[in-house]
């Protein structure tokens, strides 16, 4: 049924994001009136500069609830998609929704957050820019009683309840794997070159990211069956600010410059994600001097990403999927505002049929405070798989020129 649901939200987003849950009862569609310069406005009233809130009251019976939904950007494709399926979701069954997006900013995300308390919010999701910049607000949070999700990047405040992602350390270990299997470590001879460009380093995710695929391909590095030419094996030196496609491509061609540009071959590339990957194609693409084609990961499924893959620039990508992750953002928060106990019960109460885990142990928000997790399972996308893991469930379209457009893109 649950993936009926994100389905449905995936079409309905690909007509129309107000056609799906713009509208209630009292006629709260999209005006958007305004306009921020990394928000979006949708309300009765108009909207505000920094925020999209929304009515819908087709939810259940009682006094309707307020959810406050703050993400990071909408430079990032896929946090314009987390943003418009949350919303849609909570729309769709009945809850209010303040929803602002804070331009990678860390100081306008705390304002952001703290307009949302004071307009009293019943409960926040957020997706941090930094996991560390948010003390105060989360801190005036807690004193008034506001449940907080830390959605997919973990918040290091102990009043963070409680926090729905993805394994991300089996992220990487997904991509450290897919380069064992491609250059057949196990039964090649080698040695094979290779170069690695990290997430940023305020994201709590992204060391998790590299050390999968890290630790998935050390002991290939240890035996010299792998050789990091650059020597740059440290998360510290590889880590790309603000997940910055410039930033990742003035680091590759650097690199490049510097050590390949005698002739030596590079055979695979391990990029956290979809914006460093592109950095880096393009940096292999016009620096760099070898007639192999190098392997090159990435994660979240980009539409541009997405091209590369099918015109073989880019290897793969790690997809998640995103609507599942609202469907289980949604059942979390329904419970928590329902009084009721959160454990591992959740997930065989609300009838996922898709992989997911409760976790109690991994991820700490201070020292031995330890955040109750729900961890879904993230996919492996390729050039041979990707109609089937995409576009058959519904995420994304095949366009008239063969290439994919996300749903809700």
């Amino acid at each position: 049924m649950k993936k009926v649901l994100a389905l449905s939200l995936a079409l309905c987003l690909t007509l129309s994001l107000g056609a799906c849950g713009g509208s209630g009862n009292n006629g709260g569609g999209s005006s958007n009136g305004g306009g921020g310069n990394d928000s979006q406005q949708s309300s009765d009233n108009g909207g505000g500069n920094n925020s999209q809130q929304s009515d819908n009251n087709g939810g259940n019976s009682g006094e309707q609830k307020t959810v406050g939904i703050a993400m990071p950007t909408q430079d990032l494709e896929r946090w314009n998609r987390d943003g418009a399926y949350l919303d849609a979701q909570f729309q769709a069954a009945g809850y209010k929704t303040i929803v602002t997006y804070s331009n990678n900013l860390e100081e306008q995300q705390v304002n952001d957050i703290q307009n949302m308390l004071a307009q009293g919010v019943d409960l926040l999701v957020i997706a941090a820019i930094d996991g560390n910049a948010l003390n105060t607000v989360l801190n005036d949070a807690g004193d008034a009683g506001i449940p907080v999700i830390a959605y997919d990047r973990l918040i290091m405040n102990d009043n963070t309840s409680y926090y729905v992602s993805f394994d991300n350390y089996t992220v990487g270990t997904l991509q450290g794997t897919f380069v064992k299997d491609a250059l057949d470590l196990d039964n090649a001879a080698g040695p094979f070159n290779i170069e690695f460009t990290g997430g940023d380093p305020a994201d709590n995710n992204a060391p998790f990211f590299f050390n999968g695929a890290m630790d998935t391909l050390k002991p290939y590095i240890d035996s010299g069956k792998l050789n990091v030419v650059s020597g740059q094996t440290e998360f510290s030196v590889v880590g790309t600010e603000k997940w910055a496609t410039d930033t990742a491509l003035d680091r590759a061609q650097n690199v490049l410059a510097s050590y390949y540009a005698d002739g030596t071959q590079l055979d695979a590339w391990v990029c956290s994600n979809d914006s460093t990957a592109l950095g880096v194609t393009q940096a292999v693409s016009s620096d760099y001097t070898g007639s192999n084609t190098v392997l090159i990961t990435g994660q979240d499924g980009d539409v541009a990403n997405l091209r590369n893959i099918k015109d073989g620039l880019q290897s793969m990508t790690v997809y998640k999927a995103v609507a599942n992750e609202a469907v289980v953002t949604l059942d979390l928060v329904r419970a928590i505002l329902d009084g009721e106990t959160i454990n591992e019960s959740l997930i065989s109460s609300s009838g996922w049929d898709f992989d997911c885990a409760y976790d109690t142990t991994s991820y700490e928000t201070t020292p031995g405070h330890v955040c109750p997790s729900f961890l879904l399972v993230p996919d492996v996308v390729t050039a041979d798989n990707m109609e089937e893991k995409l576009v058959t469930p519904g995420y994304y379209t095949v366009d008239s020129d063969g290439y994919l457009v996300a749903t809700n893109g």
